[in-house]
């Protein structure tokens, strides 16, 4: 018997029509995948199963959720199903935990409202379901905020508080996006043990058709709202019937076609060159009067990036990637050793000295909507960097500069009077690389460009960045935790671990071949669409 029932689901919001007689069901003890690319409808079938709708949006057809009509349910009978029988998962932890409110607040909250517990009980379980989802009292004591956790940490609370009266129907929505491959890893086997423990339903919702297949038993792909495929999830995956379940397969091993590197980089001048650098934080406070040992977030790393190379920065979240990309892009300080850019220092330098720099050094964040203006358009967004040119354009030359980038990127000059809210998130981050490249830049920082997007908008961006390599010249810093994109799209990959480089070389041999303990653990945690069809059709004989 299932436990969620969807059938011939049909939504719009207003007079868009969003999703198209969907059919979906999940039993006690079962994980199914819902996948597809932004904007297929997956998310919005979660909420309407949640019913977390926007008030103008109109639902028909049949959920119901262990007997119970979701779609004629009061609200009353919702916020009793919400957290007690149906939790929620959400994507973003920083987003869906309250910055103001304690880890074990937040926890005990849920705990209290539903059983009527004391607060000590409630806060007796929500230690012990904290312990059980990784992070006991005696390192994270609830008493701790959220932006005191890593984003692994964090996912870990949002799973806590999903979890805390062990609900029947767990909805995991993109529940690992953000996350290094070990702790993605961590986090699957954390789900799979609560589905196992607790006999508990699991609708898991990604666009990482390598997770899904560890995950899942059974899988529906949306398009467009509407379902393409659905079945066994190996044997979905493996047989591709449907030409959308073989694309969105293709995509999620693309590798984007790339020229050799040009002939003597190797031997060119470095275009950037980090020398023994090192940062140290203040420990932790453990009094008003006391702090605990300094914190090396970088510690005596030195590496060299040549024109037109491209170089991968893997680790673990909280290993000191961002905070060595932040001291490269001079936006922080190094408490030693010496950053040169263009056989220049920029490390110690002030606004006007780093100029020059700022110029021919960009950066793509990756969340290009949170690094855009949401009040301004296009036009002014790509044009930023234009101040950092030494003759400053005059609004006709800078118009024509901010269409002949979007150009390069694949937007058109119809896109210059538009808003970011506008685009999707794919073509936001085409956005974010039109602002880097406008001014011509000799090095790009790309700081997890593509871990947001869905399969077939990432081969897209891997594309562009190899397009623009190849055109352009630009050298590359990546940033990520996605080992098929540093397989891609890189020349060579760091390996940082505690603030320190622990590998390097060329990207294929130590991906196939790594040495050392950190390399290992990222490789073996890398999810693998092809291992992971092949291991499930063993498993089912």
């Amino acid at each position: 018997m299932s436990l969620l029932e969807i059938e011939n689901l049909s939504l719009s919001i207003g007079s868009r029509p969003i999703l198209k007689d969907i059919d979906l069901s999940v039993a006690p003890g079962e994980v199914v995948g819902l996948v597809g690319e932004s904007g297929s409808g997956k998310s919005m079938t979660a909420m309407t199963v949640m019913q977390l709708l926007p008030f103008t949006a109109r639902a028909a057809g049949s959920v119901r959720f262990d007997g119970i009509d979701i779609l004629a349910a009061t609200e009353d009978q919702m916020c009793a199903l919400r957290g007690d029988d149906i939790g929620m998962v959400f994507q973003e932890p920083m987003t869906a935990l309250n910055p103001v409110k304690t880890i074990g607040e937040q926890v005990a909250e849920g705990i209290r409202w539903h059983t009527k517990a004391g607060r000590a009980e409630a806060e007796e379980r929500a230690r012990k379901i904290l312990d059980r989802v990784g992070l006991p009292e005696a390192k994270f004591p609830l008493s701790r905020y959220p932006h005191e956790l890593s984003g692994g940490q964090r996912q870990r609370v949002v799973i806590a508080i999903a979890c805390a009266l062990k609900p029947k129907l767990l909805i995991a929505d993109e529940p690992t996006t953000a996350l290094d491959v070990v702790l993605q890893a961590q986090i699957l086997d954390l789900l799979r043990d609560l589905v196992r423990e607790n006999n508990m339903g699991l609708l898991l919702i990604s666009h990482d058709l390598a997770v899904v297949t560890e995950m899942s038993d059974r899988i529906t792909i949306l398009r467009h709202g509407e379902v393409m495929e659905a079945g066994e999830t190996a044997r979905t995956l493996s047989d591709q019937l449907h030409p959308y379940t073989r694309q969105l397969a293709l995509a999620s091993m693309h590798v984007p076609e790339r020229l050799p590197a040009p002939v003597g980089v190797s031997k060119a001048p470095p275009l950037l060159s980090v020398e023994n650098v090192s940062r140290l934080y203040p420990g932790r406070r453990t009094s008003f009067f006391k702090r605990g040992a300094p914190v090396h977030a970088v510690d005596d790393v030195s590496l060299t990036i040549a024109p037109g190379q491209s170089v991968a920065l893997v680790g673990r979240s909280g290993c000191g990637k961002s905070t060595l990309a932040r001291m490269i892009l001079a936006l922080d300080n190094p408490n030693a050793g010496t950053i040169r850019f263009r056989n220049e220092t920029i490390s110690r330098r002030d606004e006007a000295e780093l100029k020059p720099a700022r110029r021919d050094m960009q950066v793509v964040f990756q969340d290009p909507y949170g690094s855009f203006d949401p009040r301004q358009k296009v036009e002014k967004l790509v044009a930023e960097p234009l101040h950092l040119l030494e003759k400053k354009p005059l609004p006709a030359e800078r118009r024509e500069m901010v269409a002949q980038a979007l150009h390069e990127v694949g937007l058109g000059p119809s896109d210059l009077d538009k808003y970011p809210h506008e685009f999707s998130g794919g073509q936001r981050q085409r956005l974010s690389i039109a602002r880097a490249i406008i001014t011509r830049p000799k090095l790009v920082v790309a700081d997890e460009p593509v871990s947001a997007l869905d399969v077939s908008i990432r081969a897209q961006i891997l594309d562009l960045f190899a397009d623009l390599n190849s055109r352009l010249g630009v050298a590359y810093l990546f940033i990520t935790h996605d080992l098929t994109v540093a397989r891609a799209i890189t020349d060579e990959v760091l390996v940082m671990h505690e603030g320190r480089i622990v590998e390097r070389g060329r990207t294929g041999e130590v991906l196939d071949h790594p040495q050392s303990e950190a390399a290992q653990a990222l490789v073996t945690a890398a999810p693998d669409l092809h291992r992971a069809i092949a291991r499930r059709m063993q498993e089912q004989g």
